[in-house]
């Protein structure tokens, strides 16, 4: 199966991503869509530098997340998370990242179960174009058991992009495209370091 262009392509977003200094301590992980029937993605191998690039920076695996080639790497933790956006949508592209505003805004706004982002031009990112649009990005627990979190997040892929944030853990964003998916992280990590910039400025006025 020749797959070089859908690794070219995530290496490039991977590279993009390591520049941003978004995979401290080998977290995060990526995939890409390679076929839809049946389903098969690059995932990136589990443990490695991502700041690094190599020929074991990623691994073929099916839809059940398991590698579909001779090889020694483990696919990343969350490959269920990835395997759910590519069975449940159409997306081609999944990423996820752990921040610091993606881990703080999620604790923030755990116990509510979602952040909305309103009145913020980055927004249109996401096709909200009008005055009075927002943008709910849902938040779920973070649970330790890969399968249990998995399930808790399959229910929010309801269309072919989208995003979700695991409490205190990351966030995990996917899109039609490589661009698309990229696009939406960036969006999403400006609107919570404006969020958290806002709630700073606000909580220093009222204690002024």
């Amino acid at each position: 199966m020749n797959y070089q262009e859908q690794w070219e392509e995530l290496a490039e977003i991977k590279r993009e991503l390591a520049d941003r200094d978004w995979f401290m301590g080998t977290s995060g992980n990526l995939a890409i869509r390679v076929g839809s029937s049946p389903v098969t993605f690059l995932v990136t191998a589990s443990g490695k530098d991502k700041r690094k690039h190599t020929k074991e920076d990623f691994l073929l695996v099916n839809a059940r997340g398991d590698a579909i080639e001779d090889t020694p790497l483990r696919p990343s933790a969350e490959t269920l998370l990835h395997r759910y956006v590519f069975t449940e949508s159409k997306a081609g592209c999944s990423l996820h990242v752990h921040t610091v505003a993606n881990n703080v805004i999620s604790e923030i706004y755990g116990d509510e179960g979602v952040v909305l982002l309103k009145n913020q031009e980055l927004i249109k990112a996401w096709d909200k174009w009008g005055e009075h649009d927002s943008l709910a990005i849902p938040i779920i627990q973070n649970h330790a058991h890969i399968p249990t979190l998995a399930d808790a997040f399959q229910p929010h892929i309801k269309e072919d992009k989208g995003a979700v944030l695991i409490r205190n853990h990351g966030i995990t964003v996917w899109g039609r495209t490589g661009f698309e998916a990229k696009k939406l992280l960036e969006a999403c990590e400006f609107l919570f370091q404006y969020q958290l910039a806002l709630i700073s400025v606000t909580n220093t006025k009222i204690h002024n």
